[in-house]
């Protein structure tokens, strides 16, 4: 399947990697807004095409799926530019800046009938069942509570501090730890608390958010901009725990009993880079006439997104787009 990128940077070079390791991909071409930028991202990272408007990038016909790599305050634009062009999109998260622009493209997606994506890769990993099927096999006994934190100094960032971006720690870095306690703990929860440390720019730059579930389960996130965090997510047991390293990348898993004795590791399947499950399922569910993701399906994007809402509001936070 030929595929092209619209946005040419980090992230982009980076999955420009995995998509040269992956047979199933053709890289055919790149879009930015510089067209010598587009050229030169082209020549490096083996990219057949650069074209200097996202406008070109969606007219090739030859282009079979896009990967939305700009920041989060364009995705909402972005993806609706290659919806009407009918090009199926993986778009890097968070999906978009609120849950009302999400509702909007996934009409768009259902309507046309063209797949959308939202690219939180741990949603399509081998590692998201893994756990899952420890939490499952009782070795823990029942879970009752979780903990994740997620953070990286990256307040060097213009995407991170600058508000017209949609910047700060939580559409950036929280989302990955709101997914993971929804993907292990579910959805039934009955608030959210949260608190928020503000930058001086005006977007958040720490935060810890508890979720409470209605079977009494809980869940404490916490997230930052400013500082590396050791990354692990933790099941908490009747009989022990269950330690995730790295809930941005699971790589292992372990689970320990009530006296710390490790009493199972799992390892976590080789990869490419992790971002590859997106893109096969992309190619599976395309060649099915789908027009989401099953792994995160479009619901479960509303979901969080709806989520992420309802905790930005209890901070007062609006990007300028939103006023």
């Amino acid at each position: 399947m030929k595929i092209g990128i619209l946005g040419c940077g980090r992230i982009a070079e980076l999955l420009a990697g995995t998509f040269n390791a992956m047979p199933e991909l053709d890289c055919h071409a790149v879009a930015s807004r510089s067209l010598k930028k587009a050229e030169e991202f082209a020549r490096n990272n083996g990219f057949k095409k650069g074209y200097g408007s996202y406008e070109e990038l969606v007219s090739d016909p030859e282009v079979e799926l896009i990967y939305v790599a700009t920041p989060h305050s364009r995705h909402f634009e972005d993806m609706k530019l290659c919806i009407e062009h009918k090009k199926p999109v993986v778009c890097e998260k968070s999906f978009t800046l609120n849950a009302g622009e999400a509702e909007e493209i996934i009409r768009l997606s259902e309507e046309n009938g063209v797949y959308v994506a939202e690219a939180i890769w741990t949603r399509y990993m081998p590692s998201r069942k893994l756990i899952d099927d420890m939490i499952a096999s009782g070795i823990i006994g029942e879970a009752k509570m979780l903990t994740a934190n997620l953070s990286y100094k990256i307040d060097d960032k213009e995407r991170i501090l600058d508000p017209k971006l949609a910047g700060g720690a939580l559409l950036d870095v929280g989302v990955y730890g709101i997914n993971f306690a929804f993907m292990h703990f579910g959805n039934d929860y009955r608030s959210i608390d949260s608190s928020v440390i503000m930058t001086d720019t005006g977007v958040d730059g720490s935060e810890s958010i508890t979720i409470h579930y209605n079977d009494g389960r809980m869940a404490v996130l916490t997230h930052g901009v400013y500082a590396r965090s050791d990354r692990k997510g933790i099941i908490y047991g009747e009989k022990g725990y269950i330690i995730v390293e790295n809930i941005n990348n699971p790589q292992l898993i372990c689970a320990y009993d009530d006296e710390d004795n490790l009493i199972k590791k799992v390892d976590v399947p080789a990869q490419i880079s992790g971002y590859e499950y997106e893109f096969l399922e992309a190619i599976k569910r395309i060649g099915e006439g789908a027009c989401e993701s099953l792994s995160m399906p479009h619901s479960q994007t509303l979901f969080v997104m709806r989520a992420m809402d309802e905790i930005r509001s209890s901070w007062g936070l609006k990007y300028p787009k939103e006023a």
